[in-house]
Formats: structure tokens, sequence, C-alpha cells
């Protein structure tokens, strides 16, 4: 009998425990029974040994509807970005991807043209990233268009760097700017609502481009992984952010059980996410610690590392690792210590 036909059962609604609740309820009591798995799930990828090396693996699953809208979302945009989300969690674990698989569902509504324009996508980020594509699957679906994308990399084992490895008075670093991602697609979803109001209504992109392609076109940070082994640097712990810097900030702490605390004033915030945030009436750090889809690098490094990232431009240090019992905190501009909130989008 399926579960659904037993009527006295009381069913527990997924929204109760959002995206990351849901993973900790399905994965509590996953057994591994192999040696060489070194790391399951819990990290942006999994670590698997072979031979001398590891192999690390990350998989991710972009939903129609829920990730990405074709509304305003062109194919090839979409097929480049498919892949970057994927090569980002390989890059987080100080790994260079090397290889990726692309699976599809399509319903009957896509021309083969369209499966074209959102390979070339594809094609375009293998090329710039140097990432072989290895195979994959196609099968139809019944709604709407449905991704799933795996990456690989190989590195030594010595090399891998986890989310569980930062230690008390590490410094927190991240790479590139935040917040623009999240600008973006208000930006997106703002022009779609204006032009199902009045279909003759031009979208008006005017001076926004920077935040939109931060959110079409987004970047992994490869090149800093490449610099972190020019620089015979290797971080502590990292994360990709992708859900917001306050939600990966927890992982971290909650990972390494420590605590932290970073600063506001410190937080990398380009100067067009700070206009077009006061325009939406949003505080521009707000969005780059609650936003998303940035995916740029979060990471600490002990303090004798310091030396090594000082004045990089690639890289701003936020705060630092605290003991647990500390709490994860934001010391705001006026000098106000304020527990940090995970409230980073599970989806769109």
């Amino acid at each position: 009998m399926s579960i659904f036909e037993n009527k006295d059962q009381e069913f527990t609604p997924i929204s109760n425990l959002g995206e990351f609740g849901l993973i900790n309820q399905i994965t509590k009591d996953v057994k591994q029974y192999n040696d060489s798995t070194l790391k399951g799930i819990g990290d942006d990828a999994a670590v698997i040994k072979i031979g001398d090396l590891c192999q690390v693996i990350s998989t991710d699953l972009l939903t129609e509807g829920v990730h990405f809208d074709l509304a305003y979302a062109p194919l090839k945009h979409l097929g480049y970005k498919a892949v970057v989300v994927n090569l980002s969690d390989v890059c987080a674990m100080n790994v260079v991807p090397t290889q990726i698989t692309v699976s599809l569902a399509l319903s009957s509504r896509f021309p083969v043209e369209a499966v074209e324009e959102l390979y070339a996508g594809v094609k375009l980020a293998c090329k710039h990233y140097q990432v072989d594509l290895i195979g994959g699957d196609t099968t139809s679906s019944k709604s709407g268009l449905m991704i799933s994308v795996t990456a690989m990399g190989t590195a030594k084992e010595e090399d891998i760097v986890y989310r569980s490895g930062a230690k008390e008075k590490d410094l927190i670093v991240t790479t590139g700017d935040l917040g623009g991602a999240y600008l973006g697609l208000q930006i997106l979803e703002r022009e779609k609502a204006v032009y199902l109001e009045n279909k003759n209504m031009q979208p008006d992109l005017q001076g926004s481009e920077y935040v939109l392609e931060r959110q079409l076109k987004p970047e992994a940070r490869k090149d800093i992984i490449e610099m972190f082994k020019k620089m015979d640097l290797k971080p502590t712990s990292m994360i990709d952010i992708s859900d917001g810097l306050s939600s990966e900030l927890m992982h971290l702490a909650k990972a390494s059980d420590l605590g932290l605390q970073v600063y506001e004033e410190k937080v990398p915030v380009d100067p067009a996410v700070m206009t077009i945030a006061e325009e939406f009436h949003l505080n521009g750090v707000t969005c780059a610690l609650n936003g998303g889809e940035d995916y740029e690098l979060l990471f600490t490094v002990t303090q004798k590392d310091y030396d090594k990232i000082k004045g990089n431009p690639n890289m701003t240090v936020i705060g630092y690792m605290t003991d647990k019992n500390s709490g994860a905190n934001l010391v705001t501009h006026d000098s106000k210590v304020m527990p940090l909130s995970a409230q980073g989008w599970n989806s769109h």
C-alpha cells in the first residue's frame, strides 16, 4: 500500500523543514560502505580516493520555474550558468574542475534549435573553463525544462579543503563582490511584471548591465584556486556563496564547530549594486548577506597567512572565527553586535 493511501497518517509538509532541513532529514542515517569514500554528504562536493589521487564530484539540478524563468533567461546563458554553478562547487574544495556530464528533461515545446542553443552555452562554458563534456542523459518531461550537471575534478588528498577546517582566530575572506546577482533577479522580475501588464513596453535595462550579468552569466572562481597555488596558500576551510553570505557563514561555523564575527562595513559590495539597491529601497549589504547566486568563494586563512592576501584586489577580509559559545555575529556600521541569521534563498 502506498503511504498516500493511509488516511490516518499525518504528513509533514516539506515547507516545514526547508531545503537544508529536508537534506538533514533524509541523510541523517546514511551509512558509507566503502573506505574509498573520504567525504560523502555535507560539503560542496564528495571526495573519493582513487589510488594516489582523489576524485571530487558535485551535482546540481536546475528546474524551470524554481531556479530559472525562460521569460528572461536566454537559453545560451542558461546552459553556461548550469555548468558554472557546478564548477563553483568543485572550486570550493580547492580543486580545478576537469569534466562534466549534462542531463536534460525536455517537454515537447522545445524544438531541436532550442536544445542546440542551450548546448551552445554548455560548450562555451566548457571552452572557457577547459572542462570536458563526457556524457549525460536526455529524457522527456511533462512539465518544464530540467538540467542536471555533474562536475568533477582530481587533486591530491592533502590539497583538498573542506568546510570543517577553520580554527579559532582564523580570518574570514571573501572573493569579488556580493549582492549583484540578487539585484539582477529583482530587475528581471520587475521588467517581466511590466511586460505582462503591457506587451508594448520595452524592458528598461539601461545601467543595470553589471547586476544582470551577475545573475544571467555568473563565473566560477577557478582563477582563485589557481591563484592559491601560485601564492602557496591553502585555506583552512572554504565554501562557495550560492545561497547568500549569511547562510554560507553559518555553514562554515557549524561545520568547523565555531562561532564567528563579521563586520558589515567590510562586506564587499560594488557601487552599482548599492545604487540599484537604493532604487528598490533595499540595503546593498543586506542583499549581499541574504541574496544568493554570487558564486564567489568564502574561505578562512590562518593569521600568519594574512600577508599573502593583503592588498589582493580579489580578496576581502570580512571578519574572523571565534569560539563556539560566542555564536555567529554581525557587527553593524554603528558597532552594534547582532546575531547573524541565515535568510539566504533556497529558490526563487
